[in-house]
């Protein structure tokens, strides 16, 4: 089987007036939308982990994923890693993910008022009044859902691995 992967990227990396529309086209047609996001700077199995559960609460998995600029503010001038180009093509090569939409604020507020997904997600570690975003969910009827990490694995921790060796 051949892969026409800047087809598949082409169609799943979007701005959002184009991610609005298909998100209220699959909402017209009865689709579940799920929206998470995150910087996904070094992709692991706690990634694939949490996006392949995140995908099993509805039909359509969005990822917001942070600008370059935005993971610089939050991570510090040595993040990210990859470049938000990078990130997002990894991402849109996954079968389960359905579109990605990068922002460049620190938090994904504007996405998720302008998409208002069915189910909003986030790690474990965050609880529901502290999720960016949950009252606008809420309000729209839609339900927000935390999902725990698999233990150990974080771009962060791979990236200390890495300079603790090369020291």
């Amino acid at each position: 089987m051949r892969i026409n992967l800047e087809a598949t990227l082409t169609g799943k990396i979007c701005d959002l007036p184009s991610l609005k529309a298909k998100v209220q086209e699959w909402q017209t047609e009865g689709k579940k939308v799920v929206f998470t996001n995150g910087v996904f700077d070094l992709l692991h199995i706690g990634h694939i982990t949490y996006l392949a559960k995140a995908a099993e609460l509805g039909d359509k998995l969005i990822i917001g994923l942070n600008a370059d600029s935005s993971v610089k503010r939050i991570k510090g001038d040595d993040r990210p890693v990859n470049d938000q180009s990078s990130r997002a093509a990894i991402l849109a090569a996954m079968f389960f993910v359905d579109a990605i939409v990068v922002f460049e604020e620190d938090t994904p507020l504007n996405l998720i008022s302008n998409l208002l997904p069915d189910y909003l997600v986030k790690g474990a570690d965050y609880s529901v009044d502290n999720i960016v975003g949950a009252k606008e969910v809420i309000a729209n009827g839609g339900k927000v859902k935390t999902i725990n990490f698999v233990e150990g694995y974080s771009s962060t921790s791979i990236i200390n691995k890495i300079r603790s060796q090369t020291t």
